[in-house]
């Protein structure tokens, strides 16, 4: 199966690159952004323990099955699971369909931040107190004792995603869209006209020295110590609630990456002899240390917000994006040379953004390219013009994201494709590989490294993951909670609308499934057979497989 030498396929130059640009891929806006909202709606430290009990048994054993499958068989997710498993080859296409549709929306994070990096160039920010036309009565940048107040940074949020009902910044509106298409050139840019393996050195390391300085601020504010308290002291009865375990699992695949495609479409660039092991666990575990360094920062910044409204940390009224443009903001405030620090901060989550976006887009382009190479290049000539294809349909497919009830649209996307697509998602992926493929994945590791995986691995891909995501899974279908964006609950029709989305990756696994079933010759029970043969040895009629990989 494996192609050692695979003319014209490019391969890192050095591997630290590849390690890097992993760290660059799953460390991004799910760290500082998702990880610290899904925390605090979860209870605080109540979230950490099945974090990282699924951080060990899901997160670590399934980004080292899915980097061993890319790097193997050096293809991009569709034809890497057409490879490994004919019948469930519709999870490869799953996979990139899920990491385009994020692409669509992931992006207007990037679009505020640019907003509020360019809206850091002043004297004194936007957000820094009340005295600005779209401030209210209740507006509070002091100390207060009224639990109906807002803060300024809170009202500057509110005031961007909600341009049309203020009627006073409908030139921000057209300015927030020239940002997104800016944003998604950037991108374009970056995938095909910079050199990848000096800037993962930059987007990889920069974020860490910004969010120890914005800690090191944040300890020393007024009631930093009741955040950090909440964050790490666990209310031990909020782990009777299945959905903190759901969100914890659906956090671990989002942030670093499992189920996406982008990691294994790396990993096929990989020399064929390269030490796996090493890189899933500096990806992993940097990822998940990161998550918990920002969430230290947020629960600072936390703390110093239920000091200033003169409510408990569990009754801030911030959920979903708004908290990263709504905590880290007002924590600026408080810092010396201000706009400076706003101005990094969201060069920062540039930077984040921009490489997750990269990853996303790179699954895209690598499997059109896997997958139907010759057609494409006859049209678009160049693969820069089918990076431009791709980043366009992003950028106009994106657009209701910045509209009036841009939000709404962003969360609702967000919850049916981040958390709920992602749970079958991951579940397809696990029987496909983990069951189907099998055995045949130990081998792969030991042609390759010389060694085989260890029991602890073998165990997990055999019985523990498979067993314990069936379980979520089961649990999030019965216990299943509609999305909300703050106290806001969507309307059935909305909630219609999100089942769409989520379909919209989901729906290709029984269609690929039907298609494969289509293509083989024989009948039904002589297929199915010689699939199970295939799927237990490796071993089928090569002719009958021939249209299918």
């Amino acid at each position: 199966m494996a192609e050692k030498e695979e003319a014209g396929r490019p391969t890192w130059s050095r591997q630290v690159e590849f390690t890097l640009a992993g760290i660059g891929c799953a460390v991004g806006l799910g760290n500082i952004w998702r990880f610290p909202y899904l925390c605090y709606r979860s209870g605080g430290g109540a979230f950490l323990v099945p974090y990282l009990l699924m951080l060990v048994v899901l997160g670590i054993p399934l980004l080292h099955m899915e980097l061993t499958l890319g790097q193997y068989l050096r293809r991009g997710p569709v034809m890497a699971l057409t490879k490994a498993c004919p019948l469930l080859k519709g999870v490869g296409m799953a996979t990139v369909a899920i990491s385009f549709i994020m692409c669509t929306y992931y992006n207007v994070i990037i679009t505020w931040a640019l907003y509020y990096m360019f809206s850091s160039f002043r004297s004194e920010l936007l957000w820094e107190n009340c005295n600005n036309t779209w401030n209210t009565a209740n507006c509070t940048d002091r100390v207060t004792n009224s639990s109906s107040s807002s803060t300024a940074s809170q009202q500057f949020f509110k005031c961007v995603h909600m341009l049309f009902l203020l009627n006073l910044f409908i030139f921000i509106f057209f300015y927030i869209i020239m940002m997104f298409f800016f944003s998604q050139i950037y991108i374009y840019c970056k995938l095909m006209f910079l050199c990848a393996s000096q800037v993962v050195y930059f987007t990889a390391l920069f974020p860490y020295v910004i969010l120890l300085a914005l800690l090191i601020n944040n300890v020393q504010l007024p009631g930093a110590i009741d955040g950090i308290r909440f964050f790490i002291i666990p209310e031990w009865d909020k782990l009777l609630n299945v959905e903190v375990w759901i969100n914890a699992a659906a956090q671990i695949f989002n942030s670093i990456g499992i189920g996406f495609g982008s990691l294994m479409a790396m990993a096929s660039y990989n020399s064929y002899n390269n030490n796996i092991l090493k890189d899933t666990l500096a990806i992993s575990i940097t990822n998940s240390v990161t998550s918990i360094f920002a969430g230290f920062v947020i629960f600072s910044a936390f703390g110093y917000m239920s000091h200033l409204q003169n409510v408990p940390v569990s009754e801030i009224a911030v959920d979903g994006p708004g908290l990263v443009f709504v905590v880290y903001p007002q924590a600026f405030a408080t810092m010396p040379v201000a706009p400076l620090w706003a101005f990094l901060f969201f060069f920062m989550l540039l930077c984040l953004g921009l490489d997750s976006q990269f990853a996303m887009v790179e699954v895209m382009v690598t499997s059109l390219l896997d997958s139907y190479s010759k057609p494409i290049l006859k049209y678009l000539k160049r693969k820069e013009f089918l990076v431009l294809v791709v980043c366009g349909s992003a950028f106009l497919l994106g657009i209701p994201n910045v509209m009036q009830v841009g939000i709404y649209v962003f969360q609702l996307m967000d919850h049916y494709t981040a958390i709920v697509s992602i749970m079958f998602l991951a579940f397809f992926e696990v029987v496909a590989v983990c069951w189907l493929y099998g055995e045949r994945q130990t081998v792969n590791l030991l042609e390759m490294t010389g060694k085989r995986p260890n029991i602890f691995f073998r165990v997990c891909w055999w019985v523990i993951c498979p067993a314990l995501i069936t379980v979520i899974l089961v649990f999030s279908v019965i216990q299943f909670k509609p999305a909300r964006y703050e106290d806001y609950v969507y309307p059935p029709w909305a909630q219609g609308v999100g089942w769409l989305i989520a379909l919209a990756s989901i729906i290709w696994i029984p269609l690929a499934a039907v298609h494969t079933l289509w293509l083989l010759p024989g009948s039904f029970t002589e297929v199915l057979y010689g699939l199970s043969v295939y799927a237990l040895k490796g071993k089928y009629h090569i002719k009958y497989l021939e249209p299918l990989i």
